[in-house]
């Protein structure tokens, strides 16, 4: 690989996902149980990337929990903090000195799976200043189009309504690979990807390339959409390192070889659990469940379409559907949930019937 740097931007506040973003920020909320961006690293040192640096809030603090995951993997992790926001690219500009060469830039709370070794070897071929992996969408009125002459963009066009740019659907996908002297033209401060670096290249006839992509790709910053996200991992339309490392039978179930469940549960795939779960007797857990490790499910209690956090208890006969844990949650007995989300070590009382998509918070 001639490229060995990546940076992540992870300064989002996640407001759209609280409160599992109460107690972390957004790229930390897990995902298939583990850290988000623990994924990500995980698919950059598969490619050969060794340094990778976090371009996080004020505080860099949070993103310490990745660094034994990091170190095992080889990488150099390291947090560059913005005081103040800077938008997408100004982090990425104040911290161009860091980087040896040619570097890939991320976006800390997408999920994809798209081949960034053949990004990067795209990038090469084309002796691009700048590639940026893009995906097609049927309709461009909420998008901005990178309109494409072969592999080059030769424009932007923001919210172009469907049919007036035909043969044009490639919108950005919030990967780039990057020549250092690209972003080097640009001031630093406050600095936009999407509004200035990326059309000011274009129109001073830098070479910018699209890399055209059918891989996953998905925003998880809604609880909605971070359902999706899991049910697209659980059904196999995306790859991830936590889930790809239980193997699947046939019907999607995957368990770790620690995890306990009762002979007289029923278990409906796909779902996932994690090392150290276990299901109580008559429970029925799936389809789309993915438990945390150290999770349990009591007798009898009913579980599907959800994602429950790390060492999550849910009481006996509960019926939980859509609902979503922190870690430590403790749900008691015959709790009735549809579309909850809850904060970390929230407890809620045996016998409640939550409001249909309540938000539970650590105060409330």
């Amino acid at each position: 690989m001639p490229v060995r740097d990546a940076m992540i931007v992870a300064g989002g506040g996640g407001t759209r996902l609280w409160p599992l973003t109460a107690g972390r920020p957004k790229p930390l909320v897990g995902f298939c149980d583990a850290p988000f961006l623990e994924g990500v690293l995980h698919r950059l040192a598969n490619i050969g990337i060794d340094r990778v640096l976090l371009v996080v809030g004020a505080d860099p603090s949070p993103f310490e929990v990745l660094r034994p995951a990091a170190r095992a993997m080889g990488i150099d992790l390291r947090a560059v903090p913005e005081p103040e926001p800077l938008d997408t690219a100004g982090g990425v500009r104040a911290a161009l000195d860091l980087v040896r060469g040619t570097f890939l830039v991320l976006n800390g709370d997408i999920l994809t799976d798209v081949d960034l070794g053949e990004v990067v070897a795209a990038h090469e071929r084309a002796g691009a200043d700048a590639s940026l992996v893009l995906t097609r969408v049927e309709d461009t009125s909420s998008y901005g189009v990178c309109v494409l002459d072969g592999e080059r963009i030769v424009d932007f066009v923001e919210k172009p309504a469907p049919g007036t740019l035909p043969g044009q659907d490639a919108i950005n996908a919030g990967t780039y690979v990057l020549e250092p002297a690209a972003l080097a033209r640009f001031g630093t401060g406050r600095l936009s990807f999407e509004r200035e670096v990326f059309p000011n290249l274009v129109a001073e006839g830098a070479h910018v390339a699209g890399v055209v992509s059918d891989a996953a790709w998905a925003d998880l910053g809604t609880p909605e959409r971070y359902l999706d996200g899991h049910r697209a991992a659980l059904d196999g339309s995306v790859a991830w390192p936590s889930l790809d490392a239980l193997p699947a039978d046939a019907a999607g179930v995957r368990i770790a070889p620690d995890a306990h469940v009762d002979a007289s549960a029923r278990l409906v795939g796909p779902l996932m659990l994690a090392a150290g779960t276990s299901i109580g007797p008559g429970a029925q857990v799936g389809p789309y469940v993915v438990l945390g490790a150290g999770a349990s499910v009591g007798a009898d209690a009913q579980l599907e379409h959800s994602v429950l956090g790390r060492r999550t208890v849910v009481g006996e006969g509960c019926r939980l559907s859509a609902t979503i844990t922190g870690e430590g949650a403790n749900i008691g007995a015959r709790v009735v949930a549809q579309g909850a989300v809850l904060a970390d070590d929230v407890a809620v009382q045996e016998g409640v019937t939550l409001p249909d998509d309540a938000r539970v918070g650590p105060d409330s």
